[in-house]
């Protein structure tokens, strides 16, 4: 058994709305390197609290997360920021690209972020878009592509850093299903080929095929895990 890359004990977050409500609620969960997790459950249910959680974009009430070693709970927001930039990489539901700024420029950011070598920021862009089959739309700009074109350089931007692992918020929650399974086909190929470890939240069946485990959220709890025996493709 491998020592987990990413560690989440017994962590709780609530909203005290006239009563508490426990939109995660003693979750805990482990994700190995390498490994492809699906987290699965209707609108309401907590995933998407879950993941920000993970991705130290919010704080839990009480409980922890370890990602690498380094504890969040010990890190102040400029310890957990320069962890989100040196070890995380993000993918969201609406992209979240820089409009006014080419599909390179967007997947270069990160890196200028870590002060890299001007030279091997383009390269390593580059070689990205080339990755998720964008050769031709480099100089294009955000509005100029389509959904699916924009959540691949999305995509790219999340792995520019080489992270430890890729936390996926409804990645596919924007497009149509066709697209839909050209996207979590890309999320395989990484997975197998980099050995890029992923987590992705999402109510998306089809995404379950390409999944190590899946894990069911039902009431900010986790209620269940699949286990798969092996990924289809």
């Amino acid at each position: 058994m491998q020592e987990p890359i990413l560690r989440a004990i017994s962590l709780n977050k609530a909203f005290f709305l006239g009563e508490t409500i426990y939109a995660v609620n003693n979750v805990s969960l482990s994700v190995e390197p390498g490994e492809f997790i699906v987290i699965m459950g209707p609108s309401g249910s907590g995933k998407s609290t879950l993941l920000s959680l993970l991705g130290g974009l919010d704080r839990p009430i009480s409980g922890e997360i370890i990602l690498d070693g380094s504890r969040y709970s010990l890190l102040n927001e400029n310890g957990l920021a320069g962890l989100r930039r040196e070890k995380l990489g993000f993918v969201f539901q609406f992209f979240n690209l820089i409009p006014h700024l080419t599909a390179l420029e967007n997947v270069t950011l990160p890196m200028r972020f870590m002060g890299k070598d001007e030279s091997s920021i383009k390269d390593k862009a580059s070689s990205l878009l080339d990755a998720v089959g964008l050769n031709a739309r480099k100089s294009h700009r955000p509005l100029q592509m389509s959904g699916g074109e924009q959540q691949r350089v999305a995509i790219a931007r999340a792995l520019a850093n080489s992270p430890s692992i890729v936390l996926a918020d409804e990645p596919t929650g924007n497009l149509d299903s066709k697209t839909s399974g050209e996207i979590a086909a890309l999320f395989q190929r990484f997975n197998h080929e980099m050995k890029q470890t992923f987590v992705v939240v999402s109510h998306d069946e089809s995404m379950t095929q390409y999944a190590d485990r899946v894990a069911h959220m039902r009431d900010g709890r986790i209620v269940g895990i699949d286990e798969k025996q092996e990924a289809q493709g």
